[in-house]
C-alpha cells in the first residue's frame, strides 16, 4: 500500500518548486499533432535533430510526412549518438543557424533531446557550448524547442538540463538553465513500442533513479514528492510488462507517464548518489551506459542511504508493491532496497559494474569526479569519498 508523499515532511517546511514552462502534449496519437505545436512559432521550417536508428526504424520518415503534409518544411540531423559530444552540440549548432530553420525538434532518447536543447541555446550565443556549462548561464531565450521522447527515462523533454560529454576531458558536463526547459513536449507512447527490450529496461531504470533519489533528497518537498512517488508506483506497476511485452499499449503509457512525472519533479530537488556515480561512470573510456550505471548503483546507494530517512523509504517501498503495512518505518525501508533489486534481477539488468568493463583501479577516479557532483550535497545522508567508494565498489 502506497503510503501518503506528504507523511515524510515537516509541516514548517517552505520551499522552491521550480517553474516548468513547457507545454505538454501527452497521448498515444500526440505526435499526429506536431504541425499544431509548431504553427504557434510562426514558422514553417524546422530543424529536426535525431540519431540514425530512429531513420533505420522509420520514426524519422513518419515524423517528415507529418511535417509535410501541413506544408511544414524539415532540414535533418541524423547523426547523434548516445553520450552525444560538445563538438557534434557545436555543429548541430551551425547547421542550425545556416538551416534558417525557425524552430528544433528533437527525436529520441535522451541524447538526442539534450543535443537539440543545447543546439538550439548555441544558435543564439556566442561561443562554445563548453563556455555555458553549469547552471544558469544562458543570456538568451534559446530558438524554440520541441521535445518528442521515444524513451521513457530520461525526462529531458521537461527539464532544464542538456548533458553531453566534454570531448577535450571526456567527462559529462550539463548546461542548466530555466531558459533550457523545451517549449513544447509532445508525448506519444505509441513512439516508445519499438525500443528494444534492453533499452526499455535500461532507460526505465533510468526514470526510477530519478524519482527515488528526488523522493528522498534533502531538498524535497510535497509538491516534488506527489509526482516523485506516482512516478514510482507506475513504474513498479508497468516496467517488468514493458520490457517483457514491449507492444502492450498500459504499461508503454504507464511508463511514459512516469518518465515525464519524474523529470519534472526532480528539476526542483537534484537527486543522489546513484546519479552523482553515474556521471563519471559514463566518462572517459568506462562509457557504461547510464541507465545500467543507474540500475547497478541505485539499491546500493538506497541501502546505504535508507537509515538516513526511513519514512521516505517505507514510502518508496510501499510505492513499489512492498507490503508494508504495519511495519516499523526502518524495516519498511530495507523493503525499498529489496524491491528495486528484485526488479533489475526480473529485467534482466547486469549484477554488477564489472561485467562492463569497471574495476577496482577505476574507483578512485570515478569517486574523485563524482563528489564534484551537486548531487551528493542533496543527498539524505551525508557522504564522504570513503563511503561513496565503498558504495561503489559494492556495485562491481
Amino acid at each position: 500500500m502506497t503510503r501518503s508523499c506528504t507523511q515524510a515532511f515537516s509541516a514548517s517546511q517552505t520551499f522552491n518548486f521550480f517553474p516548468v514552462p513547457t507545454d505538454v502534449h501527452f497521448g498515444p496519437g500526440a505526435v499526429e499533432s506536431l504541425p499544431d505545436r509548431v504553427r504557434p512559432f510562426e514558422t514553417d521550417h524546422v530543424f529536426l535533430v535525431t540519431d540514425p536508428g530512429l531513420r533505420e526504424a522509420g520514426v524519422l520518415a513518419r515524423i517528415e510526412a507529418i511535417l509535410d503534409a501541413a506544408d511544414i518544411r524539415s532540414s535533418v540531423m541524423d547523426r547523434v549518438r548516445p553520450d552525444s559530444g560538445s563538438g557534434l552540440v557545436d555543429e548541430t549548432a551551425e547547421l542550425l543557424k545556416e538551416s534558417g530553420a525557425g524552430a528544433v525538434v528533437g527525436i529520441g532518447g535522451g541524447s538526442s533531446l539534450d543535443t537539440a536543447k543545447a543546439a538550439a541555446a548555441m544558435a543564439v550565443h556566442p561561443g562554445r557550448a563548453l563556455d555555458y556549462t553549469g547552471l544558469h548561464n544562458l543570456e538568451h531565450r534559446p530558438l524554440p524547442v520541441i521535445a518528442v521522447p521515444t524513451t521513457s527515462g530520461t525526462g529531458s523533454e521537461v527539464t532544464l538540463w542538456s548533458v553531453f560529454t566534454d570531448e577535450s576531458r571526456d567527462v559529462k558536463v550539463a548546461i542548466g538553465s530555466f531558459l533550457n526547459y523545451p517549449a513544447v513536449a509532445v508525448c506519444d507512447p505509441e513512439l516508445t513500442t519499438s525500443l528494444p527490450p534492453h533499452l526499455t529496461a535500461a532507460t526505465g531504470m533510468d526514470a526510477l533513479g530519478h524519482a527515488v533519489e528526488c523522493y528522498t533528497s534533502k531538498a524535497c518537498q510535497p509538491l516534488s514528492a506527489s509526482l516523485a512517488l506516482g512516478a514510482i508506483e507506475l513504474i513498479g506497476r508497468h516496467l517488468r510488462t514493458a520490457v517483457a511485452r514491449g507492444s502492450d499499449p498500459g504499461a508503454r503509457y504507464g511508463m511514459q507517464l512516469a518518465s515525464t512525472m519524474a523529470g519534472i519533479a526532480m528539476n526542483s530537488t537534484r537527486l543522489g548518489l546513484a546519479h552523482a556515480l553515474a556521471m563519471p561512470l559514463g566518462s572517459w573510456d568506462l562509457r557504461v551506459p547510464h541507465g545500467i550505471g543507474i540500475a547497478v548503483t541505485l539499491p546500493r546507494v538506497m541501502a546505504f542511504n535508507h537509515g538516513a530517512a526511513p519514512a521516505r523509504f517505507a514510502a518508496v517501498a510501499g510505492a513499489l508493491g512492498e507490503d508494508v503495512d504495519g511495519l516499523p518505518a526502518e524495516e519498511a525501508a530495507v523493503r525499498s532496497v529489496e524491491a528495486v533489486e528484485s526488479l533489475s534481477r526480473d529485467i534482466g539488468i547486469p549484477a554488477g559494474l564489472r561485467s562492463l568493463g569497471v574495476s577496482e583501479e577505476h574507483v578512485a577516479r570515478v569517486v574523485a569526479e563524482a563528489m564534484k557532483s551537486g548531487n551528493v550535497l542533496v543527498n539524505p545522508r551525508e557522504a564522504t569519498a570513503s563511503d561513496l567508494q565503498q558504495v561503489l565498489r559494492s556495485s562491481l
